[in-house]
Formats: C-alpha cells, sequence, structure tokens
C-alpha cells in the first residue's frame, strides 16, 4: 500500500483533531483548538463551527489552516499521526445528505444545526504530513490522497443514506458476522454509521458493553448501492467460512 493510500485509510478512522488556525487577534501567532470533523464522499473533513468561534474568526480573516489527527493517547510519538494542511471553505449547512453523514458519527451535535450562527466549513486538503511509525513518513500532495475521490460523481453520497437504512433494518445479523469475523468482536447491538468508495463504520456494542467504532475495507472501492451490495454479500461469504 503507497504512503497515500495508507494515510487516507488512516484519516478515515479518525474522528477528531486539533485545529490550528492563524489568530486575527494575535497577529502571525498560531491558535489551535480541538475539532470534531466528519469526512466527505471527497475525502475532506468536514467541521461544524460557531460564527462567535474564536477559530472561525481566525477562518474568516485567513483560511488556510492545519488539522492534526492521532490516534490513541499511550505514547503519541510512538503512534501514527497526520497533519493536514488546506483551506477553509464554508459550505451549506442544509446539505441534507452531508447533514445525515455528520450525524450519525456525532449525534451530539444535532442542536446546533437549530442555531443560526453553526456552520459547515470544509477543509480542502493541499498537502499532508504522515507519520506511520518509526522511519515511515513522508509528504504527500492533496491531489494524491484521493485523486480519484476529488472528482467522484455524488452517487454514493446521495444513496448512503438509504443503504444505511436498510443493513440497520435487515441485514444486523450480517453486521454481527462482520465485527466477529474481521475485528474478533462479539457484538450484541450494531449500526452502521457511514460507508464509502473504500468501506464501512460500525458502531457496536459488547456484552459488557463497550462500544467501538469498527473499521471494515472493501477488497476494490464501489461507486454505488449495487457495487456496494456486491461488496457486503462477499464479505458475508467470506465470513460465513
Amino acid at each position: 500500500m503507497s504512503l497515500a493510500n495508507e494515510a487516507l485509510q488512516f484519516l478515515r478512522s479518525t474522528r477528531s483533531g486539533v485545529l490550528s488556525t492563524f489568530s486575527a487577534k494575535f497577529v502571525g501567532y498560531p491558535f489551535g483548538s480541538v475539532a470534531p470533523f466528519v469526512l466527505d464522499h471527497s475525502g475532506q473533513p468536514v467541521i461544524l463551527i460557531s460564527t462567535i468561534a474564536e477559530h472561525t474568526h481566525n477562518i474568516i480573516a485567513n483560511p488556510k489552516v492545519s488539522l492534526l489527527v492521532f490516534a490513541g493517547d499511550d505514547d503519541l510519538q510512538a503512534n501514527a499521526r497526520l497533519t493536514l494542511i488546506g483551506e477553509a471553505k464554508l459550505i451549506d449547512k442544509q446539505d441534507t445528505d452531508l447533514r445525515a453523514r455528520y450525524l450519525r458519527y456525532l449525534p451530539q451535535a444535532a442542536s446546533y444545526f437549530d442555531m443560526h450562527d453553526f456552520n459547515f466549513y470544509r477543509i480542502e486538503i493541499a498537502h499532508v504530513r504522515y507519520i506511520a511509525g518509526f522511519g515511515r513518513m513522508g509528504w504527500v500532495e492533496g491531489t494524491e490522497l484521493a485523486p480519484d475521490l476529488l472528482q467522484a460523481s455524488s452517487t454514493l453520497a446521495a444513496q448512503e443514506t438509504s443503504i444505511i437504512a436498510h443493513m440497520n433494518t435487515d441485514h444486523a445479523h450480517s453486521l454481527m458476522t462482520y465485527c466477529k469475523h474481521f475485528h474478533q468482536i462479539e457484538a450484541t447491538q450494531v449500526q452502521m454509521l457511514g460507508i464509502d468508495r473504500d468501506g464501512f463504520d460500525v458502531k457496536s456494542t459488547d456484552a459488557q458493553h463497550k462500544t467501538h467504532v469498527l473499521r471494515f475495507h472493501f477488497s476494490q472501492p464501489i461507486e454505488d448501492a449495487q457495487s456496494a451490495r456486491a461488496a457486503l454479500v462477499a464479505m458475508s461469504k467470506a465470513a460465513s467460512k
């Protein structure tokens, strides 16, 4: 797997990071803040932020930002981490497909959509610094990170909500089977959160009431509901052997 593909897969497995903006109040200084995010179907992080927040003031004055994402907190220097550099662009908060996707991953943000001062910003990635581990690191261009995603059609984005509703309503048992086969987790409750070209995410709860968000990878990219069905059926067959 190339460093770019590895970086994208790592990014897909994360949900929060540290957003750095240029301070409008203290010119020349960086300003860091925590930032939950969800990737859209073009592989770009989407954040929901208030117009009264310090980082929003900074973005309006200068949209150039960086986003540091990392996994685990036991040994930050030993674990993988990724720094995105790009520009934050205001996008439509009323995009129903994106809004549904965001709330599946971050349901605690539901009340923010009723507040007029919260808006979506998409971070359009220009450059990426990915550190996979000791001796494996490098810079990746934003266009190299997800070249076909940037030009991809919106078909899967438009179909995602219905795919997920179908899986959660009619195929919960299959999701539990995936959890056991691919992650060795005996799930008692499951919920598919999102599906994209490269895979899907499932929130699982086990008998000890521990919650996990599990990432599942497709063997090859999908494009729409039909190819998603074929990939999921193939995974079911593999899990049942």
